[in-house]
């Protein structure tokens, strides 16, 4: 709904909440009709806003979901879901681990991330960096080869409104600066020099 639409729907309904108020046992038929005239715009521009179908369950994950009578709020896919959860409740085929004896220590859980040593050792790549007046941040997507990395630089250093320095960083197992264009000064960012 755009703005225009949700003014004069608004104003329709206020208008309509105004007819409400005035009515009496003795209103003429002018007025009802007026009043009938009124309900049948406010209609018509609340036919115009709703460009969805009406949700055919309760539920507010499926609006528009397959329909099940017998579920409360009428979803059967969210039914199907509880359905299954109370039959494994029923059948009792929760996993369960086993028993362990006396001198067993439990197995703990492997991490979804890995051990240290199961992790491969992290890959080449160049990090472009620009110093933005306080430190050097990230300018560009960190890349696998360093002639792509110094030609991204370039092009950067080229831009309208370039950096105030630039530098390229080689990632292996550690960082290592292997150069640096202009000059970095770092620049306070109150305006006054914090006074």
């Amino acid at each position: 709904m755009n703005h225009a639409q949700l003014t004069a729907l608004g104003r329709a309904l206020r208008l309509l909440g105004e007819h409400g108020d005035a009515l009496t046992a003795d209103t003429p038929d002018a007025k009802l009709h007026e009043v009938k005239a009124d309900l049948k715009r406010a209609l018509d521009l609340l036919d115009e806003t709703v460009t969805t179908a009406a949700p055919t369950t309760r539920c507010a994950e499926h609006p528009n979901g397959p329909v099940d009578e017998g579920a409360a709020d009428l979803c059967l896919l969210c039914e199907t879901r509880r359905r299954a959860a109370r039959r494994t409740e029923v059948n009792d085929t929760f996993p369960r681990g086993r028993d362990l004896g006396p001198d067993e220590t439990p197995d703990r859980t492997k991490s979804r991330y890995g051990l240290r040593g199961d992790r491969p050792q992290p890959q080449q790549r160049w990090l472009p960096e620009v110093w933005n007046g306080q430190a050097w941040q990230l300018c560009g997507t960190p890349r696998r080869d360093r002639h792509e990395a110094e030609r991204y630089l370039a092009a950067e250093r080229r831009t309208p409104r370039p950096g105030m320095a630039y530098r390229l960083v080689h990632e292996f197992t550690d960082y290592e600066v292997l150069r640096i264009w202009g000059t970095p000064v770092r620049v306070d960012i109150e305006p006054m020099g914090n006074l």
